[in-house]
Protein backbone atom coordinates (compact mmCIF):
# COMPACT_ATOMS: atom_id res chain seq x y z
CA UNK A 1 0.00 0.00 0.00
CA UNK A 2 1.43 3.38 -0.98
CA UNK A 3 2.27 5.67 1.94
CA UNK A 4 -0.14 8.63 1.85
CA UNK A 5 1.49 11.64 3.42
CA UNK A 6 0.27 15.02 2.28
CA UNK A 7 2.00 18.20 3.42
CA UNK A 8 0.41 20.83 1.18
CA UNK A 9 0.34 24.43 2.29
CA UNK A 10 -1.83 26.97 0.49
CA UNK A 11 -1.44 30.69 -0.08
CA UNK A 12 -2.47 33.42 -2.51
CA UNK A 13 0.15 36.19 -2.35
CA UNK A 14 3.35 34.18 -2.50
CA UNK A 15 5.15 31.09 -1.24
CA UNK A 16 8.67 29.80 -0.56
CA UNK A 17 9.76 26.16 -0.13
CA UNK A 18 13.21 25.13 1.10
CA UNK A 19 15.02 22.37 2.95
CA UNK A 20 15.37 24.51 6.13
CA UNK A 21 12.55 26.42 7.81
CA UNK A 22 14.81 29.38 8.68
CA UNK A 23 15.72 29.80 5.01
CA UNK A 24 12.05 29.65 4.04
CA UNK A 25 11.35 32.38 6.61
CA UNK A 26 14.16 34.49 5.10
CA UNK A 27 12.45 34.26 1.71
CA UNK A 28 9.04 35.08 3.16
CA UNK A 29 10.55 38.19 4.84
CA UNK A 30 11.41 39.46 1.37
CA UNK A 31 7.91 38.90 0.02
CA UNK A 32 6.40 40.61 3.07
CA UNK A 33 8.74 43.57 2.56
CA UNK A 34 7.55 44.10 -1.02
CA UNK A 35 10.17 41.99 -2.75
CA UNK A 36 9.49 39.54 -5.54
CA UNK A 37 10.18 35.84 -6.07
CA UNK A 38 13.81 36.49 -7.07
CA UNK A 39 14.45 38.48 -3.88
CA UNK A 40 12.88 35.64 -1.90
CA UNK A 41 14.90 32.95 -3.67
CA UNK A 42 18.23 34.75 -3.24
CA UNK A 43 17.49 35.46 0.43
CA UNK A 44 16.60 31.83 1.03
CA UNK A 45 19.65 30.60 -0.87
CA UNK A 46 21.93 32.86 1.16
CA UNK A 47 20.37 31.65 4.41
CA UNK A 48 20.98 28.05 3.37
CA UNK A 49 24.61 28.92 2.67
CA UNK A 50 24.81 29.78 6.37
CA UNK A 51 22.73 27.01 7.94
CA UNK A 52 23.19 24.11 5.54
CA UNK A 53 26.81 24.06 4.37
CA UNK A 54 26.70 20.28 4.60
CA UNK A 55 24.77 20.45 1.31
CA UNK A 56 25.41 23.85 -0.26
CA UNK A 57 27.17 27.17 0.26
CA UNK A 58 28.90 30.16 -1.28
CA UNK A 59 31.82 27.88 -2.06
CA UNK A 60 29.64 26.07 -4.61
CA UNK A 61 27.61 26.57 -7.80
CA UNK A 62 24.07 27.70 -8.63
CA UNK A 63 21.55 27.32 -11.45
CA UNK A 64 18.13 28.94 -11.76
CA UNK A 65 15.04 29.27 -13.92
CA UNK A 66 12.93 32.43 -13.65
CA UNK A 67 9.40 32.58 -15.04
CA UNK A 68 8.29 36.15 -15.75
CA UNK A 69 4.56 36.57 -16.49
CA UNK A 70 3.97 37.44 -20.11
CA UNK A 71 7.24 35.95 -21.32
CA UNK A 72 7.07 33.02 -23.73
CA UNK A 73 9.87 31.10 -22.03
CA UNK A 74 11.67 31.27 -18.68
CA UNK A 75 15.06 32.86 -18.20
CA UNK A 76 17.81 30.36 -17.42
CA UNK A 77 20.93 31.18 -15.43
CA UNK A 78 24.10 29.09 -15.45
CA UNK A 79 26.21 30.12 -12.46
CA UNK A 80 28.54 27.13 -12.48
CA UNK A 81 32.16 28.16 -12.24
CA UNK A 82 34.99 27.25 -14.57
CA UNK A 83 38.30 25.50 -13.98
CA UNK A 84 41.10 27.83 -12.94
CA UNK A 85 43.94 29.04 -15.14
CA UNK A 86 46.29 26.38 -13.77
CA UNK A 87 44.09 23.38 -14.63
CA UNK A 88 46.24 20.76 -16.39
CA UNK A 89 44.76 17.38 -17.34
CA UNK A 90 48.03 16.23 -18.95
CA UNK A 91 49.93 16.76 -15.71
CA UNK A 92 47.30 14.79 -13.80
CA UNK A 93 47.49 11.94 -16.31
CA UNK A 94 51.27 11.97 -15.92
CA UNK A 95 50.75 11.35 -12.19
CA UNK A 96 48.81 8.22 -13.09
CA UNK A 97 45.36 9.63 -12.39
CA UNK A 98 42.51 8.29 -14.55
CA UNK A 99 39.70 10.30 -12.98
CA UNK A 100 39.33 13.52 -11.02
CA UNK A 101 40.12 13.20 -7.28
CA UNK A 102 36.94 13.10 -5.23
CA UNK A 103 38.11 15.01 -2.16
CA UNK A 104 41.00 16.93 -0.62
CA UNK A 105 42.45 18.03 -3.95
CA UNK A 106 41.94 21.61 -5.16
CA UNK A 107 42.22 20.50 -8.77
CA UNK A 108 38.64 19.24 -8.46
CA UNK A 109 37.48 22.72 -7.35
CA UNK A 110 36.33 25.08 -10.14
CA UNK A 111 35.92 28.72 -9.15
CA UNK A 112 32.64 28.83 -7.15
CA UNK A 113 29.83 30.48 -9.11
CA UNK A 114 27.18 30.87 -6.39
CA UNK A 115 27.80 34.53 -5.52
CA UNK A 116 27.86 35.51 -9.19
CA UNK A 117 24.52 33.70 -9.43
CA UNK A 118 23.01 35.72 -6.59
CA UNK A 119 24.21 39.07 -7.85
CA UNK A 120 23.27 38.36 -11.48
CA UNK A 121 19.75 37.28 -10.51
CA UNK A 122 19.39 40.35 -8.31
CA UNK A 123 20.74 42.81 -10.88
CA UNK A 124 18.23 41.70 -13.50
CA UNK A 125 15.12 41.02 -11.46
CA UNK A 126 15.52 42.10 -7.82
CA UNK A 127 13.11 44.66 -6.39
CA UNK A 128 14.85 45.24 -3.05
CA UNK A 129 18.42 46.36 -2.33
CA UNK A 130 20.97 43.55 -2.25
CA UNK A 131 21.96 44.30 1.34
CA UNK A 132 18.29 43.96 2.35
CA UNK A 133 18.04 40.62 0.56
CA UNK A 134 21.15 39.27 2.31
CA UNK A 135 20.24 40.70 5.74
CA UNK A 136 18.43 37.59 7.10
CA UNK A 137 21.38 35.35 6.17
CA UNK A 138 23.87 37.79 7.67
CA UNK A 139 21.81 37.88 10.88
CA UNK A 140 21.78 34.08 11.11
CA UNK A 141 25.55 33.97 10.58
CA UNK A 142 26.35 36.70 13.11
CA UNK A 143 23.81 35.92 15.83
CA UNK A 144 23.70 32.16 15.37
CA UNK A 145 21.15 29.49 14.48
CA UNK A 146 20.19 26.10 15.95
CA UNK A 147 22.05 23.19 14.38
CA UNK A 148 19.79 20.86 12.39
CA UNK A 149 19.86 17.07 12.89
CA UNK A 150 21.35 16.46 9.45
CA UNK A 151 24.05 19.10 9.91
CA UNK A 152 24.95 17.67 13.32
CA UNK A 153 25.20 14.19 11.84
CA UNK A 154 27.64 15.37 9.16
CA UNK A 155 29.65 17.95 11.09
CA UNK A 156 31.97 15.38 12.67
CA UNK A 157 33.32 14.60 9.15
CA UNK A 158 34.89 18.05 8.85
CA UNK A 159 35.07 19.57 12.32
CA UNK A 160 38.81 18.94 12.66
CA UNK A 161 39.78 20.25 9.21
CA UNK A 162 41.55 23.58 8.83
CA UNK A 163 39.04 26.40 8.51
CA UNK A 164 36.20 24.44 10.12
CA UNK A 165 36.32 26.12 13.53
CA UNK A 166 32.66 27.11 13.24
CA UNK A 167 31.76 23.43 13.60
CA UNK A 168 33.34 23.08 17.05
CA UNK A 169 31.78 24.27 20.30
CA UNK A 170 34.07 23.89 23.31
CA UNK A 171 36.27 21.63 21.22
CA UNK A 172 33.48 19.21 20.29
CA UNK A 173 31.60 18.91 16.98
CA UNK A 174 28.29 20.76 17.08
CA UNK A 175 25.21 18.89 18.24
CA UNK A 176 21.56 19.14 17.28
CA UNK A 177 19.96 22.26 18.74
CA UNK A 178 23.19 24.01 19.73
CA UNK A 179 23.51 27.60 18.52
CA UNK A 180 26.22 27.90 15.87
CA UNK A 181 27.70 31.16 14.58
CA UNK A 182 29.48 31.83 11.25
CA UNK A 183 31.48 35.09 11.69
CA UNK A 184 33.47 34.70 8.46
CA UNK A 185 30.34 34.23 6.41
CA UNK A 186 28.65 37.15 8.17
CA UNK A 187 31.61 39.31 7.17
CA UNK A 188 31.45 38.03 3.61
CA UNK A 189 27.71 38.65 3.30
CA UNK A 190 28.26 42.20 4.54
CA UNK A 191 30.89 42.72 1.82
CA UNK A 192 28.67 41.25 -0.90
CA UNK A 193 25.70 43.34 0.23
CA UNK A 194 27.70 46.56 0.03
CA UNK A 195 30.00 45.84 -2.94
CA UNK A 196 28.24 43.14 -4.95
CA UNK A 197 30.26 40.34 -6.53
CA UNK A 198 33.50 42.33 -6.16
CA UNK A 199 33.09 42.16 -2.39
CA UNK A 200 33.57 38.39 -2.73
CA UNK A 201 35.73 37.61 -5.76
CA UNK A 202 37.89 40.73 -5.50
CA UNK A 203 37.82 40.74 -1.70
CA UNK A 204 38.86 38.51 1.17
CA UNK A 205 37.64 35.27 -0.42
CA UNK A 206 39.19 35.85 -3.84
CA UNK A 207 42.58 36.73 -2.42
CA UNK A 208 42.50 33.72 -0.10
CA UNK A 209 41.51 31.32 -2.91
CA UNK A 210 44.38 32.52 -5.11
CA UNK A 211 46.78 32.02 -2.21
CA UNK A 212 45.37 28.59 -1.41
CA UNK A 213 45.55 27.49 -5.05
CA UNK A 214 49.24 28.37 -5.42
CA UNK A 215 48.96 28.89 -9.18
CA UNK A 216 45.71 27.04 -9.83
CA UNK A 217 43.69 30.30 -9.87
CA UNK A 218 44.66 33.85 -10.83
CA UNK A 219 43.20 37.37 -10.79
CA UNK A 220 41.55 36.85 -14.19
CA UNK A 221 39.63 33.87 -12.79
CA UNK A 222 38.28 36.11 -10.04
CA UNK A 223 37.44 38.96 -12.43
CA UNK A 224 35.51 36.68 -14.80
CA UNK A 225 31.75 36.61 -14.21
CA UNK A 226 30.78 32.98 -13.57
CA UNK A 227 27.07 33.53 -14.25
CA UNK A 228 25.60 33.55 -17.73
CA UNK A 229 22.06 33.89 -19.07
CA UNK A 230 21.50 30.95 -21.40
CA UNK A 231 18.68 29.56 -23.53
CA UNK A 232 16.53 27.12 -21.53
CA UNK A 233 15.92 23.56 -22.69
CA UNK A 234 12.29 22.67 -23.42
CA UNK A 235 10.15 19.63 -24.16
CA UNK A 236 6.37 19.10 -24.13
CA UNK A 237 4.92 16.28 -22.06
CA UNK A 238 1.47 15.40 -20.68
CA UNK A 239 -0.07 18.65 -21.89
CA UNK A 240 2.51 20.89 -20.21
CA UNK A 241 5.62 22.66 -21.42
CA UNK A 242 8.55 21.42 -19.32
CA UNK A 243 11.67 23.56 -18.94
CA UNK A 244 15.12 23.10 -17.48
CA UNK A 245 18.60 24.57 -17.77
CA UNK A 246 20.86 23.53 -20.68
CA UNK A 247 24.19 21.69 -20.69
CA UNK A 248 26.59 21.66 -18.97
CA UNK A 249 23.62 20.61 -16.77
CA UNK A 250 22.13 17.11 -17.00
CA UNK A 251 18.64 18.65 -16.81
CA UNK A 252 17.89 17.50 -20.35
CA UNK A 253 17.59 13.95 -18.96
CA UNK A 254 14.51 14.93 -16.91
CA UNK A 255 12.80 16.35 -19.98
CA UNK A 256 13.89 13.53 -22.28
CA UNK A 257 12.58 10.97 -19.79
CA UNK A 258 9.23 12.76 -19.58
CA UNK A 259 8.93 13.06 -23.37
CA UNK A 260 9.79 9.38 -23.82
CA UNK A 261 7.30 8.32 -21.14
CA UNK A 262 4.59 10.54 -22.62
CA UNK A 263 4.68 8.34 -25.72
CA UNK A 264 4.29 5.13 -23.71
CA UNK A 265 1.09 3.53 -22.46
CA UNK A 266 1.51 4.45 -18.78
CA UNK A 267 -1.20 3.13 -16.47
CA UNK A 268 -3.30 5.91 -14.90
CA UNK A 269 -2.48 4.69 -11.36
CA UNK A 270 1.12 5.19 -10.15
CA UNK A 271 0.61 2.27 -7.74
CA UNK A 272 0.68 -0.05 -10.75
CA UNK A 273 4.18 -1.62 -10.99
CA UNK A 274 4.02 -1.14 -14.77
CA UNK A 275 3.94 2.63 -14.17
CA UNK A 276 7.20 2.44 -12.21
CA UNK A 277 8.77 0.02 -14.69
CA UNK A 278 8.08 2.27 -17.68
CA UNK A 279 9.44 5.34 -15.87
CA UNK A 280 12.57 3.41 -14.85
CA UNK A 281 13.08 2.41 -18.47
CA UNK A 282 12.38 5.95 -19.74
CA UNK A 283 14.93 7.37 -17.30
CA UNK A 284 17.57 4.88 -18.44
CA UNK A 285 16.94 5.45 -22.13
CA UNK A 286 17.01 9.24 -21.68
CA UNK A 287 20.44 9.06 -20.08
CA UNK A 288 21.99 6.10 -21.92
CA UNK A 289 24.80 8.12 -23.54
CA UNK A 290 25.28 10.90 -21.02
CA UNK A 291 29.07 10.46 -20.68
CA UNK A 292 29.52 11.15 -24.39
CA UNK A 293 26.97 13.95 -24.92
CA UNK A 294 27.05 16.04 -21.70
CA UNK A 295 29.70 18.76 -21.69
CA UNK A 296 30.07 22.53 -21.60
CA UNK A 297 28.54 23.83 -24.83
CA UNK A 298 26.50 20.73 -25.74
CA UNK A 299 23.22 21.37 -27.60
CA UNK A 300 20.37 20.90 -25.14
CA UNK A 301 17.64 21.23 -27.79
CA UNK A 302 19.19 18.45 -29.86
CA UNK A 303 19.34 16.18 -26.81
CA UNK A 304 15.56 16.41 -26.30
CA UNK A 305 14.56 16.38 -30.00
CA UNK A 306 11.73 13.93 -30.73
CA UNK A 307 13.71 12.41 -33.61
CA UNK A 308 16.33 11.32 -31.08
CA UNK A 309 13.91 10.26 -28.36
CA UNK A 310 11.69 8.19 -30.65
CA UNK A 311 14.54 5.73 -31.15
CA UNK A 312 15.01 5.38 -27.40
CA UNK A 313 11.28 4.89 -26.83
CA UNK A 314 11.26 1.97 -29.27
CA UNK A 315 13.90 0.23 -27.15
CA UNK A 316 11.53 -0.01 -24.17
CA UNK A 317 9.62 -3.20 -23.44
CA UNK A 318 6.66 -3.28 -21.07
CA UNK A 319 7.63 -6.80 -20.05
CA UNK A 320 11.39 -6.79 -19.40
CA UNK A 321 14.09 -4.55 -17.96
CA UNK A 322 16.85 -3.27 -20.22
CA UNK A 323 20.52 -3.71 -19.40
CA UNK A 324 21.46 -0.04 -19.63
CA UNK A 325 23.17 1.45 -16.60
CA UNK A 326 21.36 4.29 -14.79
CA UNK A 327 22.54 7.12 -12.53
CA UNK A 328 22.37 7.11 -8.75
CA UNK A 329 22.19 9.59 -5.88
CA UNK A 330 24.48 11.95 -4.05
CA UNK A 331 23.88 14.39 -1.21
CA UNK A 332 25.61 17.78 -1.48
CA UNK A 333 22.85 19.90 -2.98
CA UNK A 334 19.75 21.90 -2.05
CA UNK A 335 16.77 22.82 -4.17
CA UNK A 336 14.37 25.69 -3.41
CA UNK A 337 11.52 27.46 -5.14
CA UNK A 338 9.56 30.69 -4.77
CA UNK A 339 6.48 32.22 -6.38
CA UNK A 340 5.14 35.73 -5.73
CA UNK A 341 1.74 37.41 -6.01
CA UNK A 342 2.32 38.28 -9.68
CA UNK A 343 3.18 34.61 -10.37
CA UNK A 344 6.83 35.22 -11.08
CA UNK A 345 8.37 31.85 -10.26
CA UNK A 346 11.93 30.84 -9.42
CA UNK A 347 13.34 27.31 -9.52
CA UNK A 348 16.83 27.38 -7.99
CA UNK A 349 19.44 24.79 -7.14
CA UNK A 350 22.69 25.34 -5.26
CA UNK A 351 25.38 22.77 -4.56
CA UNK A 352 28.69 21.66 -3.10
CA UNK A 353 28.46 18.47 -5.23
CA UNK A 354 29.10 15.95 -2.42
CA UNK A 355 28.30 16.86 1.17
CA UNK A 356 30.89 19.37 2.36
CA UNK A 357 32.38 19.29 -1.14
CA UNK A 358 36.12 18.84 -1.46
CA UNK A 359 36.63 18.87 2.34
CA UNK A 360 38.82 21.93 1.82
CA UNK A 361 37.88 25.20 3.49
CA UNK A 362 39.09 28.73 2.84
CA UNK A 363 40.19 29.44 6.44
CA UNK A 364 39.86 33.22 6.24
CA UNK A 365 36.09 33.02 5.74
CA UNK A 366 35.26 29.49 6.94
CA UNK A 367 33.72 28.45 3.60
CA UNK A 368 34.03 24.91 2.29
CA UNK A 369 34.79 24.58 -1.42
CA UNK A 370 32.71 22.39 -3.71
CA UNK A 371 34.08 19.48 -5.72
CA UNK A 372 32.05 19.96 -8.91
CA UNK A 373 35.27 19.37 -10.86
CA UNK A 374 34.73 15.63 -10.36
CA UNK A 375 32.51 15.94 -13.42
CA UNK A 376 35.51 16.61 -15.67
CA UNK A 377 37.13 13.84 -17.69
CA UNK A 378 40.88 13.19 -17.73
CA UNK A 379 40.61 11.33 -21.03
CA UNK A 380 42.60 13.18 -23.65
CA UNK A 381 40.34 14.65 -26.32
CA UNK A 382 37.10 13.98 -24.43
CA UNK A 383 34.64 16.90 -24.88
CA UNK A 384 34.46 17.25 -21.07
CA UNK A 385 38.26 17.08 -20.57
CA UNK A 386 39.58 19.30 -17.78
CA UNK A 387 40.79 22.61 -19.25
CA UNK A 388 41.21 26.17 -17.96
CA UNK A 389 38.02 28.15 -18.47
CA UNK A 390 35.91 25.01 -18.99
CA UNK A 391 32.82 24.14 -16.94
CA UNK A 392 32.38 20.52 -15.82
CA UNK A 393 29.27 18.44 -16.56
CA UNK A 394 26.86 19.19 -13.73
CA UNK A 395 24.15 17.11 -12.09
CA UNK A 396 22.15 20.22 -11.11
CA UNK A 397 18.76 20.26 -12.83
CA UNK A 398 16.01 22.66 -11.65
CA UNK A 399 12.65 22.32 -13.42
CA UNK A 400 9.68 24.50 -14.28
CA UNK A 401 6.38 23.83 -16.05
CA UNK A 402 4.17 26.24 -17.94
CA UNK A 403 0.65 25.82 -19.28
CA UNK A 404 -0.08 25.87 -23.02
CA UNK A 405 -0.93 29.59 -22.74
CA UNK A 406 2.50 30.32 -21.25
CA UNK A 407 1.33 30.93 -17.68
CA UNK A 408 3.18 29.37 -14.76
CA UNK A 409 2.03 25.93 -13.67
CA UNK A 410 4.79 24.63 -11.34
CA UNK A 411 8.30 25.13 -10.08
CA UNK A 412 9.92 21.96 -8.76
CA UNK A 413 13.19 20.12 -8.38
CA UNK A 414 15.28 17.91 -6.16
CA UNK A 415 18.74 17.37 -4.76
CA UNK A 416 20.28 13.93 -5.22
CA UNK A 417 23.32 13.89 -7.49
CA UNK A 418 22.77 11.78 -10.58
CA UNK A 419 19.33 10.71 -9.32
CA UNK A 420 17.88 14.20 -9.74
CA UNK A 421 16.39 13.56 -13.21
CA UNK A 422 14.69 10.41 -11.94
CA UNK A 423 12.99 12.24 -9.07
CA UNK A 424 11.99 15.18 -11.27
CA UNK A 425 10.55 12.70 -13.79
CA UNK A 426 8.50 10.96 -11.10
CA UNK A 427 7.13 14.25 -9.74
CA UNK A 428 6.19 15.45 -13.24
CA UNK A 429 4.49 12.15 -14.08
CA UNK A 430 2.47 12.16 -10.86
CA UNK A 431 1.41 15.79 -11.30
CA UNK A 432 0.68 15.91 -15.02
CA UNK A 433 0.04 12.32 -16.14
CA UNK A 434 -1.61 10.84 -13.03
CA UNK A 435 -3.20 14.20 -11.99
CA UNK A 436 -2.22 13.72 -8.34
CA UNK A 437 -2.34 16.52 -5.80
CA UNK A 438 1.02 18.21 -5.15
CA UNK A 439 1.23 16.84 -1.61
CA UNK A 440 0.98 13.25 -2.75
CA UNK A 441 3.11 13.78 -5.86
CA UNK A 442 6.00 14.96 -3.70
CA UNK A 443 5.72 12.70 -0.68
CA UNK A 444 4.73 9.39 -2.30
CA UNK A 445 7.40 6.64 -2.37
CA UNK A 446 10.09 6.95 -5.06
CA UNK A 447 12.49 4.75 -6.89
CA UNK A 448 16.17 5.52 -7.43
CA UNK A 449 18.49 3.56 -9.70
CA UNK A 450 21.76 2.62 -8.04
CA UNK A 451 24.94 0.60 -8.52
CA UNK A 452 26.75 -0.92 -5.52
CA UNK A 453 30.22 0.39 -6.39
CA UNK A 454 29.12 3.94 -7.25
CA UNK A 455 29.90 6.97 -5.12
CA UNK A 456 26.89 8.89 -6.40
CA UNK A 457 28.51 10.61 -9.38
CA UNK A 458 30.29 7.82 -11.24
CA UNK A 459 27.68 5.14 -11.85
CA UNK A 460 28.14 5.59 -15.59
CA UNK A 461 31.54 3.94 -15.25
CA UNK A 462 30.24 1.17 -13.01
CA UNK A 463 30.42 -2.41 -14.23
CA UNK A 464 28.11 -3.76 -11.51
CA UNK A 465 24.48 -4.69 -12.18
CA UNK A 466 22.05 -1.91 -11.42
CA UNK A 467 19.53 -2.03 -8.62
CA UNK A 468 16.18 -0.28 -8.41
CA UNK A 469 15.97 1.00 -4.85
CA UNK A 470 12.34 1.57 -3.84
CA UNK A 471 11.14 3.27 -0.69
CA UNK A 472 9.35 1.14 1.85
CA UNK A 473 5.61 1.43 1.39
CA UNK A 474 5.76 1.40 -2.39
CA UNK A 475 3.62 -1.20 -4.20
CA UNK A 476 6.15 -1.88 -6.95
CA UNK A 477 8.72 -4.40 -5.70
CA UNK A 478 7.06 -7.63 -6.83
CA UNK A 479 6.08 -6.31 -10.27
CA UNK A 480 9.53 -4.84 -10.93
CA UNK A 481 11.24 -8.07 -9.87
CA UNK A 482 8.99 -10.04 -12.21
CA UNK A 483 10.16 -7.84 -15.10
CA UNK A 484 13.82 -8.59 -14.39
CA UNK A 485 14.84 -5.65 -12.20
CA UNK A 486 17.06 -6.18 -9.16
CA UNK A 487 15.03 -4.53 -6.42
CA UNK A 488 16.11 -3.28 -3.00
CA UNK A 489 13.48 -2.00 -0.57
CA UNK A 490 14.91 0.88 1.45
CA UNK A 491 13.55 2.81 4.41
CA UNK A 492 11.36 5.75 3.40
CA UNK A 493 13.15 9.08 3.58
CA UNK A 494 16.78 8.03 3.31
CA UNK A 495 19.04 10.36 1.32
CA UNK A 496 19.01 7.99 -1.66
CA UNK A 497 15.69 9.49 -2.71
CA UNK A 498 16.54 13.18 -2.43
CA UNK A 499 14.82 16.21 -0.93
CA UNK A 500 12.38 17.72 -3.43
CA UNK A 501 10.21 20.84 -3.20
CA UNK A 502 7.28 22.03 -5.26
CA UNK A 503 4.99 25.03 -5.73
CA UNK A 504 1.99 24.43 -7.99
CA UNK A 505 -0.37 27.14 -9.24
CA UNK A 506 -3.90 25.87 -8.62
CA UNK A 507 -6.42 28.41 -9.90
CA UNK A 508 -6.00 31.53 -7.79
CA UNK A 509 -4.05 29.66 -5.11
CA UNK A 510 -0.54 28.39 -4.64
CA UNK A 511 -0.03 24.87 -3.29
CA UNK A 512 3.43 24.34 -1.83
CA UNK A 513 5.12 21.22 -0.48
CA UNK A 514 8.48 20.94 1.26
CA UNK A 515 9.83 17.41 1.32
CA UNK A 516 9.35 15.83 4.77
CA UNK A 517 12.45 13.71 4.02
CA UNK A 518 14.50 16.82 4.83
CA UNK A 519 13.19 16.77 8.44
CA UNK A 520 13.18 20.57 8.95
CA UNK A 521 12.09 21.86 5.53
CA UNK A 522 9.13 24.23 5.24
CA UNK A 523 6.65 25.56 2.73
CA UNK A 524 5.35 28.93 3.91
CA UNK A 525 3.01 31.30 2.11
CA UNK A 526 1.41 34.71 2.43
Amino acid sequence: MTVRIEHERFATRGMVCTVHHLATVAGIEMLAAGGNAVDAAVAASAALAVTTQNMCGIGGDLWALVHVPGQAEPFALNASGWAGAGADAAAMRAEGLRSMPFRKDLRSVPVPGCVDGWTTLHERFGALRLDEVLAPAKRLAAEGFPVSPILARMAAEVANLEGAGDYLINGTPVQTGQVMKRPGIARSLEAIGSSGRDGWYQGEFGAALIRLGAGLYNEADMAHHHAQWVAPTHAPAWGQNLWTVPPNSQGYISLAGAAIADGLDLPPDPDDPLWAHLLVEAAKQAAFDRPEVLFDGADGAALVAESRLAQRRLAISSETASALRPPTAGGGTIYLCAVDADRMGVSLIQSNAAGFGAHIAVPEVGVFLHNRGIGFSLTEGHPAELKPGQRPPSTLAPALATNPDGSLRSVFGCMGGDAQPQVVLQIAARLFQAKQKPGLALTAPRFALTAPDSGGFDTWSSTAPLTVAVEAGSPWAQGLTARGHLVDQVQWGLGTFGHAHLIDVVGDRLAGVADPRALIGAAIGL
